[in-house]
C-alpha cells in the first residue's frame, strides 16, 4: 500500500496504452473533488468542486482545485462528468469554464440544472449532455456508463469508464440506503455486472469509512423531525444545505402535518429548491410556501423557515441570526433545527452558532442531541459489500481526509485486494494503470487556489500568513522623518499599536532602545531608508517578543523630508 511521496518529481510521459489518474482535489480533504483521467493523449475530468475555507484561511471565500496541470491541455478534455450537484463536486466548474467555455458538461438532469443556474450568474452558457442511469456515452477514448447511486441529493451517478488500457469505476458520493425517500437505490446489480466484466481501478467514497456498520436510512429520521414540529412553541428555523432536497422534503411534509407555513431564506436555497420543484424532485404541498416578507402576518406558532448556515458559515443566514445581524430576530421559545452533519473542520464555527442561538433563548436541536440528520455516505459495512461485489483489481480511495482514506484502504485489504494494488495518495500524485496494475509515477503541482473577493488565484500563503498575524498577534507601525540632505532623524520615532491589551503607553519603554538603535545606525553612516526600516523592525520586534511575548506585524516607515 503506497503512502505520501513528498520526494516525487514530475512524471515521465504516459506509456503507450496506459491510463493515468491525477486527483487535483478531494484527497486528504473533504471538498474540491476533481479527478483527471488520461488515455492516448485525451483527458476526461470527473467532478470539479470547491473546498470551503476554515479559520486558517481568513478572508478567503472559496478554495479551488489547481488547474495548472491541465491549463495548457484544455483542448484535450473530452468531457467534464459531474457525479451529482453538491458544491464540493460542481462549485469550481464556472472557474474552469472561464478558461474554455465550450468544455462539455455531462451529468444527470438535476445536476445540470443546478450548475446551469450557477453558470448563468457567471454569464456562461455551457454545452451540456444530460444522462441517466443505464446510459452509455463515448467521449473520445472514454466509453462511459452511468450507474444510479443513492446520496443525500437526488440523481447522483457513479461512472464506469472503459478504455483500451483498462477500466475505472468511480462511485462519486454514495451510500446504500435500502429505504430511500425517492425510491432510487444504489444499483448493486450494475456494480456486480461491472465487477464480472472487470474493474481495474475502483475509486470509491471514503468519507464514512471509519464508521462501523451501515448508514441510517433517511426515513428513520422523520419521527425525530415530526417530534420537533409537535413540541415547538413558536417559530421553527431549519438550517441545512441549499442542495439537500430530501431534507427539505421532510421538513415540508412535517410542516404540512402541523399546519405551518414555510418560507425559504437565502438566495441559493430559494434557487435550488425552485429548480428541484420545477423538475419534480421536490413535492411542494399546495399553499404551504409563503414569501419571506409575509411572515409578519402569521402567528409565530404557524411559521417555519428553511435557511442556509448549518456549517457555521459567517455570512449565511443562521450565523447572522445568531449574531443579531439579520432581520429575523431569534428569541425565547424559537426552535432551531440543524439538519446536517458537521463537515470536518467546521466544528468550532458550528458550536459558536449554537451557543449564540441558545444565548438568545432558542432551543437548538442538532445531530448531537437528536436523530435529525443522517449521512449521505456509505459506512464501513456498505463499503465492504461493495468491495466483495465489485472485486476490483486495484483500489484508490477518494473523497476524504487522510484518516478516511486509510480506513477505506484497510477495508479493501480486508476483502483480499492485493496490497500492491491499493494506492493511498494525496492531491497531485500521479497514478498510472498499466497492464492491470497501478503504480505511483510522480507528482504535479497541486496547491490551493484561493478565491478572495473578485480575485482568483492571486492570494497566496504569504498573504494568509499576514492576515493570520494581524488577527492573532497585532500590528505596530513606527514612523520617523529623516532629513534627506543630512541623513539625520528630525522627527519621531512615533509608535502606533493595534491589537494589544497594553495600549500605546506600554511602548514608551522601548522608545529609548529604538532611539539608541537609530542614533547608532546614523552614526555609522546608515542613511538608506530601507536599512533604517530594518533597524527599527529589529529593535521593536526583539523588545515585543521578550516583553509582551507576541510576534506582531511591524511596519516601519522612514519619510524623507
Amino acid at each position: 500500500m503506497s503512502h505520501p511521496h513528498p520526494e516525487l518529481t514530475l512524471p515521465p510521459a504516459l506509456v503507450d496504452g496506459g491510463v493515468r489518474v491525477v486527483a487535483l482535489g478531494g484527497l486528504g480533504e473533504v471538498g474540491r473533488n476533481m479527478a483527471v483521467i488520461e488515455h492516448r493523449g485525451q483527458l476526461l475530468v470527473i467532478d470539479c468542486g470547491v473546498l470551503f475555507p476554515d479559520d486558517h484561511h481568513p478572508g478567503i471565500d472559496l478554495i479551488l482545485p489547481d488547474f495548472s496541470h491541465i491549463a495548457d491541455r484544455l483542448d484535450d478534455i473530452q468531457a467534464i462528468v459531474l457525479t451529482h450537484g453538491h458544491e464540493d463536486h460542481i462549485g469550481a466548474v464556472p472557474f474552469l469554464l472561464r478558461l474554455k467555455p465550450d468544455l462539455p458538461l455531462v451529468g444527470s438532469q438535476l445536476t445540470l440544472a443546478l450548475i446551469e443556474a450557477k453558470l448563468k450568474e457567471h454569464r456562461i452558457t455551457p454545452l451540456t449532455l444530460s444522462v441517466k442511469e443505464g446510459d452509455r456515452e463515448t467521449f473520445g477514448q472514454f466509453d462511459c456508463e452511468f450507474v444510479a447511486v443513492n446520496h443525500s441529493i437526488p440523481d447522483a451517478l457513479a461512472v464506469f469508464v472503459r478504455t483500451s488500457g483498462g477500466t475505472i469505476l468511480h462511485t462519486g458520493d454514495f451510500k446504500m440506503d435500502q429505504l430511500p425517500l425517492d425510491g432510487r437505490l444504489t444499483d448493486l446489480r450494475a456494480f456486480a455486472r461491472l465487477g464480472e466484466e472487470g474493474v481495474d481501478l475502483f475509486m470509491t467514497d471514503s468519507t464514512n469509512a471509519e464508521v462501523p456498520g451501515f448508514t441510517t436510512p433517511e426515513k428513520d429520521i422523520a419521527p425525530a423531525i415530526d417530534r420537533v414540529f409537535r413540541h415547538a412553541r413558536r417559530r421553527i428555523i431549519v438550517a441545512c444545505f441549499s442542495s439537500h432536497v430530501h431534507r427539505v422534503q421532510q421538513v415540508l411534509d412535517a410542516a404540512e402535518k402541523s399546519g405551518r407555513k414555510v418560507a425559504m431564506v437565502g438566495r441559493s436555497m430559494v434557487r435550488n429548491m425552485g429548480i428541484a420543484a420545477d423538475l419534480g424532485y421536490l413535492k411542494v404541498p399546495d399553499g404551504i410556501l409563503v414569501d419571506f416578507k409575509r411572515l409578519g402576518d402569521l402567528p409565530d406558532d404557524r411559521v417555519t423557515l428553511i435557511c442556509t448556515g448549518s456549517q457555521g458559515e459567517p455570512m449565511a443566514a443562521l450565523s447572522r441570526m445568531a449574531n443579531r445581524d439579520h432581520q429575523i430576530e431569534v428569541g425565547e421559545g424559537d426552535t432551531v433545527l440543524l439538519a446536517s452533519s458537521l463537515i470536518p473542520g467546521n466544528e468550532n464555527a458550528v458550536h459558536r452558532v449554537i451557543n449564540g442561538l441558545m444565548r438568545l433563548g432558542a432551543d437548538v436541536v442538532h445531530k448531537g442531541n437528536a436523530r435529525v440528520h443522517v449521512s449521505g455516505h456509505a459506512s464501513a459495512g456498505e463499503l465492504l459489500y461493495c468491495y466483495n461485489i465489485v472485486k476490483p483489481r486495484n483500489v484508490m480511495p477518494v473523497h476524504g481526509e487522510w484518516r478516511h482514506l486509510r480506513a477505506n484502504a484497510d477495508l479493501a485489504l480486508a476483502t483480499g485486494v492485493d496490497p500492491r494494488g491499493v494506492v493511498v495518495v494525496e492531491d497531485g500524485v500521479v497514478v498510472d494503470l498499466v497492464d492491470g496494475r497501478v503504480r505511483v509515477a510522480g507528482a504535479v503541482p497541486c496547491g490551493y487556489v484561493y478565491v478572495d473577493g473578485s480575485s482568483v488565484g492571486e492570494a497566496d500563503e504569504g498573504l494568509l500568513k499576514d492576515r493570520r498575524i494581524l488577527r492573532d498577534e497585532g500590528f505596530i507601525s513606527v514612523i520617523v522623518v529623516m532629513d534627506s540632505s543630512s541623513g539625520k532623524i528630525v522627527a519621531g520615532p512615533e509608535i502606533t499599536a493595534r491589537g494589544f491589551v497594553e495600549g500605546d503607553v506600554a511602548f514608551d519603554d522601548v522608545m529609548p532602545r529604538l532611539v539608541a538603535a537609530l542614533d547608532d545606525a546614523t552614526a555609522h553612516g546608515v542613511v538608506d531608508s530601507y536599512q533604517l526600516e530594518q533597524v527599527m523592525r529589529r529593535a521593536i520586534g526583539g523588545w515585543v517578543g521578550r516583553k509582551i511575548r507576541r510576534r506582531p506585524m511591524i511596519i516601519p516607515v522612514v519619510i524623507e523630508a
